[in-house]
């Protein structure tokens, strides 16, 4: 091995040793607050409030899950979060897909046009639009209901523009085949299409499903009796009174919010990994 060579490799062990501590550097920035926030819904009050903050409870109580469970009508507003994200993540699922089949394989006029809108509502930010829809949702007598919940999200510009990117992926002479054979356009989209689709599904499923069930700001205006209170909803006005903040409450609900999104994702990684690497590819 000559010096030269021993050099280079010496440089590349430098470099993975600086890159793999940036990368576990940043792993616990991300990770650290969920490890604090799941262990800290297991102290008493006084100890979340202690300064200097403590890591592994010191006095272990499950007196916030008892509070988050008494005081709550939780399976109530777990009821409505379940429904509002499954409706809303199914929604984009069957909409999303359709319109992405529509811009990636049919030959229409203004099919340029209409994805340059989609690109265009992409770069229009969310609070532009919040005062209008919530106006058309109000007019439309919808104000504290579930179809005001979920209506407005049924179908979104990402999700059209994820499924369009990965649906340019199939072959066209498959669809063709499919063609010569005799099956309509809705027949290949159900029977050839979208069985190919799974990951880029996994993809905007985990995503939707994930931004409706954390979703406060909408359904905090749109719901005005407890009955249709999601639980990030709920949870904020039961926690945060005028004069003190309930923080183990708070970080019980927030752990027990945080589990359904976590099972989610386990249950459809291989998918969501196969749709991020994959979509955008051609």
């Amino acid at each position: 091995m000559t010096t030269m060579d021993r050099g280079v490799r010496g440089r590349d062990r430098v470099a993975k040793a600086v890159l793999y501590t940036i990368l576990s550097i940043s792993l616990l920035a991300v990770v650290g607050p969920f490890v604090w926030m799941a262990l800290s819904s297991f102290k008493p009050e006084g100890e979340i409030r202690s300064v200097p903050p403590t890591w592994w409870p010191e006095t272990f109580t499950l007196e916030n899950f008892r509070d988050l469970f008494s005081r709550l009508d939780f399976p109530l507003f777990f009821f409505n979060s379940a429904l509002v994200a499954l409706a809303v993540t199914v929604g984009n699922l069957l909409f999303c897909s359709l319109v992405g089949y529509a811009l990636a394989k049919l030959r229409y006029p203004g099919k340029r046009v209409l994805f340059l809108a989609v690109l265009g509502m992409l770069m229009v930010p969310g609070m532009v639009t919040f005062v209008p829809q919530f106006v058309l949702v109000s007019n439309m007598g919808l104000t504290n209901t579930y179809a005001g919940l979920i209506l407005p999200f049924l179908v979104g510009p990402f999700g059209v523009f994820l499924m369009r990117q990965f649906l340019q992926s199939i072959p066209d002479d498959l669809i063709e085949a499919a063609r010569v054979d005799g099956a309509g356009e809705f027949r290949i989209f159900w029977r050839v299409v979208l069985p190919l689709c799974r990951p880029a599904l996994a993809t905007l499923g985990i995503l939707t499903f994930l931004a409706s069930w954390n979703n406060f700001l909408w359904p905090l205006v749109v719901a005005t009796t407890e009955d249709k209170y999601t639980l990030p909803v709920a949870l904020a006005l039961y926690s945060i009174g005028q004069n003190r903040t309930d923080f183990g409450l708070l970080l019980a609900g927030a752990v027990v919010v945080v589990l359904p999104v976590l099972i989610v994702f386990l249950l459809l990684q291989r998918h969501f990994m196969r749709g991020i690497a994959t979509t955008g590819l051609k």
